[in-house]
């Protein structure tokens, strides 16, 4: 359940996070393994300025962090969902998948459903899995609840835990058949185990 990526604002990339860690055990702590820029000692305002210059330079991922953070209030930002919506609308022109899930949170919070189902369809379309997984929730809360299953069996075979875990209340509940579930099971547990390898097993050892 850990975000097993980093953003690193300084050269607009995000790494994985077991391969941070290979990269601090070689002896370069606290740089970016791509720019090699030192990432120690930085303030809060020279983390916000690295990260308004890639939004200058229109990149996707820039885009929809610094709305990330207008959104929760985060990194020295004030809350502003007005402005997070502005920021994530910009980032999904741009074709940013994380932006149409958020915006579609945006959109729920609001009690938009229309928005909603939009933006989180063009993010689960895109393979955002998270989306796909609240898009099942959607269908299966107003009554589709086949359609909620589909969506929730799709998310959960490309590794999506809580997914896998409706679909197992929806078994107990018999809405889900024991054949979806034994099979979605294995899809579920040969993603999971294409994502793990040593380096981030070393910091979810390092986490908990």
């Amino acid at each position: 359940m850990a975000d097993m990526e980093v953003y690193y604002p300084c050269c607009g990339k995000s790494v994985c996070i077991g391969c941070i860690c290979s990269f601090h055990e070689s002896g370069n702590n606290d740089k970016c393994p791509f720019c090699k820029a030192e990432r120690t000692g930085k303030t809060e305002e020279e983390n916000k300025e690295d990260l308004m210059k890639r939004v200058a330079v229109h990149d996707p991922v820039s885009i929809c962090m610094l709305a990330g953070s207008y959104h929760h209030g985060l990194n020295g930002f004030q809350q502003d969902h007005a402005k997070a919506k502005e920021l994530y609308t910009r980032a999904a022109d741009l074709s940013c998948n994380d932006a149409h899930s958020s915006l579609g949170d945006i959109y729920h919070e609001g009690g938009d459903m229309k928005k909603t189902k939009f933006h989180w369809e063009a993010a689960a379309m895109a393979g955002n899995e998270v989306a796909r997984y609240n898009l099942g929730a959607l269908e299966y809360d107003s009554g589709t609840k086949e359609r909620g299953v589909k969506h929730w069996i799709t998310a959960a075979s490309a590794g999506e835990f809580n997914a896998m875990n409706d679909l197992r209340i929806g078994f107990e509940k018999g809405y889900v058949s024991r054949e979806s579930i034994n099979s979605t099971l294995v899809a579920y547990n040969n993603s999971c185990a294409e994502m793990r390898n040593e380096a981030r097993g070393a910091y979810m050892r390092r986490l908990y």
